[in-house]
């Protein structure tokens, strides 16, 4: 870990203690190290630069649910110390909605997934990928991802969400590590993103573990089909891309892999976003799987719904 404070012994140590430091400790001032100057954090509402940004939001967030507490469940990571890290660290949250962007104080408990890709060197984050599982905090709090989407709009907040146009090239601009894990997922996603829906049924794990957007939580290869024939109905002609792929196979772990992708096209087909518009919609999605004795046991695969939602109303309210 060389250009790292010692006191980490590794990149998901690193990761981990940082987290915990930051959020948990509530060490705010951290954010000065942790942070490069120029970070750049793109989420699927949009891009936010500069280390003050962070560190607003990261208060922001704080203030919303001032209890949360981030376990950390992986860090799948590829690179070295001479070019920099890549880590994609799965966090599961639990908090309480006090109040803020998702509207008055509820009170009510929530759990959501967060999934975050940070390019890190020299001790700092200087480049970011975040996905939330929005979609999970609206529905535990008695929204949908439709209704928080349209909440937003009714605010004033017309921003575009994160677009191919409106992206922009950071420091990091590597695919990730060819080792045959992340391969192995990548054709299974090329796959199912191309409809072909039964190589879920052939490299799955019947029993496997599903973490799926809006918090659901399901066992099983129906259920796996079932989302992804959902999302790729309704954005039938969408072009998929990996962005981003990682493998490891690291002792007393299974097999896994981090595989960050798009979806980029129309809204032409009926399916998780009800009757079809024909706006354009880009889909910022991300994907960690274990692989066991059986096939794929456990997959976890984030998208904000409230985003694409979002833009959907941005674009159907514009036609209105």
């Amino acid at each position: 870990m060389k250009g790292f404070n010692p006191r980490f012994t590794d990149l998901p140590d690193y990761i981990l203690k940082c987290t915990a430091q930051i959020w948990e400790g509530r060490d705010i001032a951290a954010l000065d190290w942790h942070y490069g100057e120029n970070l750049m954090v793109r989420t699927p509402a949009g891009i936010n630069h500069g280390s003050a940004a962070g560190k607003a939001n990261t208060m922001a967030a704080l203030s919303e649910f001032p209890d949360r507490q981030l376990l950390g469940e992986d860090v799948i990571w590829c690179g070295d110390d001479q070019s920099g890290f890549l880590s994609s660290h799965r966090i599961v949250s639990t908090a309480t909605h006090c109040g803020g962007s998702f509207g008055p104080a509820t009170g009510r408990p929530v759990t959501f997934r967060t999934i975050a890709d940070t390019f890190c060197l020299q001790n700092r984050v200087w480049d970011e990928w975040l996905i939330r599982d929005n979609g999970a905090i609206a529905t535990q709090l008695g929204q949908t991802p439709q209704i928080a989407a349209q909440a937003q709009i009714d605010s004033g907040d017309l921003a575009l969400p994160l677009t191919p146009n409106s992206d922009v090239v950071g420091p990091y601009t590597s695919a990730g590590n060819d080792n045959e894990w992340g391969q192995k997922h990548a054709e299974i996603l090329k796959q199912v993103m191309n409809a072909e829906f039964s190589i879920i049924e052939n490299t799955y794990d019947r029993a496997c573990h599903l973490a799926l957007p809006c918090g659901v939580e399901a066992h099983g290869t129906s259920a796996a089909k079932e989302f992804y024939i959902g999302l790729r109905s309704a954005l039938p002609s969408a072009i998929f891309k990996i962005e981003h792929q990682i493998g490891r196979h690291d002792q007393m772990l299974s097999p896994r892999s981090a595989i960050r992708w798009s979806l980029t096209g129309k809204h032409e087909g009926y399916g998780r976003y009800g009757a079809p518009t024909g706006a354009e919609v880009h889909v910022m999605g991300v994907s960690h799987a274990e692989f066991g004795p059986w096939g794929l046991r456990r997959e976890t695969t984030l998208i904000d719904d409230i985003a694409i939602w979002k833009q959907i109303l941005l674009q159907t309210r514009e036609q209105g």
